[in-house]
């Protein structure tokens, strides 16, 4: 039986933005990053990270970098008792400098394809699912399948214009965790 899970955007929702992070000393988890996701593990709802990752196609670093810094992430949250149930990333932009990630790919926010590879790998109904992230492209993605978007209101950047709105607009991570128990009828 496919069930609900709560995707996570990664630089402005989870960790604080550094442009092109590619050192895990630089990682900040987000203010109540993981008690989220702690609370999510406890009521058995997965939690997955899809980010964006440019910096790839641009050449500011590679995958073994990019493996590196979500290695970190991971410990970190480890040691605040979160888990994350999987990371998903897409290495593209149509614009890049190398050739082989210079794409115009189905997996770059605001195409879903990120949350439909997700779905297939965790059982997942993405119409009982949720996005929380900054972006007018987190939520198009999310909306494109059916599912929930919660906007960190005060991280939002880029322009709505000709794109979804999201369901919520969350002041933080509390707050989105907060309206989606509320949605899904759950005890927070």
């Amino acid at each position: 039986m496919s069930k609900t899970g709560v995707f996570l955007d990664r630089d402005d929702t989870l960790i604080k933005d550094v442009p092109y992070l590619d050192d895990p000393d630089m990682i900040e988890l987000m203010p109540g990053a993981a008690e989220m996701i702690s609370i999510l593990n406890k009521k058995g709802i997965p939690v997955i990270m899809i980010t964006n990752q440019s910096g790839i196609s641009r050449g500011f670093f590679d995958e073994d970098a990019l493996g590196e810094v979500h290695e970190e992430l991971v410990s970190m949250l480890a040691a605040e008792g979160a888990r994350l149930d999987g990371i998903y990333f897409c290495p593209h932009h149509p614009k890049g400098k190398i050739r082989e990630y210079s794409i115009q790919c189905k997996c770059r926010k605001p195409e879903p394809g990120l949350l439909i590879k997700a779905a297939d790998d965790l059982d997942l109904d993405l119409e009982k699912c949720y996005l929380v992230g900054d972006k007018a492209d987190d939520m198009e993605a999310i909306h494109r399948v059916k599912g929930k978007a919660v906007l960190m209101k005060h991280q939002s950047k880029g322009d709505f214009a000709g794109m979804s709105k999201p369901d919520y607009k969350a002041d933080n991570l509390k707050d989105a965790l907060a309206w989606i128990m509320e949605d899904m009828g759950e005890p927070g």
